[in-house]
């Protein structure tokens, strides 16, 4: 076998680095487990068993995702201990939307060639975030493809798996009604979108370097744009135990700002009869975006379709519950402004 081994390995594919690096899994992946886990991390499938008397009627809510060109500010920083942290947060908060409990989470890591320090950073993030989510790491996929990606490059996706009783889903299109609040919750600044439009602004319009020092930052623009995905699965879980009991439903919707911004996201919980009116201003925009809208020679309303603009999740709550709700955000440590309100229209998101 050795020789064969030695034959892919010149070919650029290390099994043995491959077996090596992952034999230090089970330290990395022991603070997210879960015990509805079954088994152990590197068999063919992941298993998880739910929880019948929690989830009597269990729904299983999915999403997949990856990062995009964020990945790109990570390459040029060569740093890789946010990135697993912000997949696994932004696909907790696809499936918070809807009310669900993360459980299990799986990657795919795709790279030309396996390096071990930044594969146990890439990890180390994954496992971070999994353990603050109180979300299982039960498995995953590592490929190494000689001459696919560019030297010191590679691609990560996941896929999280969660749950929410059928009686407890969230029902924008049910619930949503005229009069409703829209309620803003502060991201940390890009997220995990718009970075193809970033990236052209500060590197090929403003000229700047990852490293450059912006002092309205306190931070290089390397750095800024690193910050990491907020998770608000966690903070969701809260809110809905607090406010949906017995009857009460003041929580009608949520939704998530990624792609797409406030026009293209808010529409997917909204009935037909209704719009959306996001009221600029209204909260504390961040400086990274301050400085896209001040110098990047972009379209106003296309910011607010390409950037989450300071705002990562929304929540349309009851006129008559809005300011008890928003100070249960603000108290359990999130920024949090009242930003709009639901009128009569037809399904459409606007701002103004």
């Amino acid at each position: 076998m050795s020789p064969s081994k030695k034959a892919y390995a010149a070919a650029g594919v290390d099994i043995d680095l491959g077996n090596r690096v992952k034999g230090t899994l089970p330290k990395l992946l022991a603070s997210t487990h879960r015990k509805e886990v079954l088994g152990k991390v590197g068999g063919f499938g992941g298993l998880f068993a739910i929880d019948v008397k929690r989830h009597p009627k269990p729904v299983l809510v999915s999403s997949v995702d990856g990062v995009g060109t964020k990945l790109k500010i990570a390459f040029a920083m060569d740093r890789h201990d946010t990135i697993g942290q912000d997949l696994v947060n932004h696909c907790v908060n696809d499936i918070a939307v809807l009310g669900a409990e993360p459980l299990f989470f799986l990657d795919y890591l795709g790279t030309g060639k396996l390096e071990p320090r930044v594969f146990t950073d890439i990890v180390r993030g994954f496992a971070k975030a999994c353990a603050e989510n109180h979300c299982s790491l039960i498995g995953g996929e590592t490929a190494q493809m000689p001459g696919f990606y560019q030297a010191g490059e590679y691609d990560v996706s996941g896929t999280i798996v969660g749950v929410v009783d059928k009686s407890s889903m969230l029902n924008g299109q049910k619930h949503v009604k005229r009069g409703d609040v829209v309620l803003g919750i502060a991201s940390s600044g890009l997220h995990t979108n718009g970075y193809s439009l970033a990236r052209k602004i500060f590197f090929d319009q403003l000229m700047m370097k990852p490293k450059t020092w912006v002092p309205d930052f306190q931070n290089t623009i390397g750095d800024e744009l690193l910050k990491v995905h907020v998770s608000y699965g966690p903070l969701v879980q809260r809110l809905l135990r607090k406010f949906h009991r017995g009857s009460a439903r003041p929580v009608h919707a949520l939704a998530h700002i990624t792609g797409g911004g406030f026009i293209d996201n808010i529409p997917r919980v909204l009935p037909a009869g209704c719009d959306v009116v996001i009221r600029k201003g209204s909260w504390d925009m961040l400086p990274i975006f301050q400085l896209i809208q001040e110098q990047g020679g972009v379209e106003e309303t296309e910011l607010y379709q390409v950037f989450n603009m300071g705002v990562g999740m929304v929540v349309l709550a009851a006129q008559d519950q809005a300011e008890a709700i928003l100070r249960f955000v603000r108290k359990e440590g999130h920024a949090a402004w009242a930003i709009g309100e639901v009128t009569k229209g037809s399904g459409q998101s606007r701002v103004v």
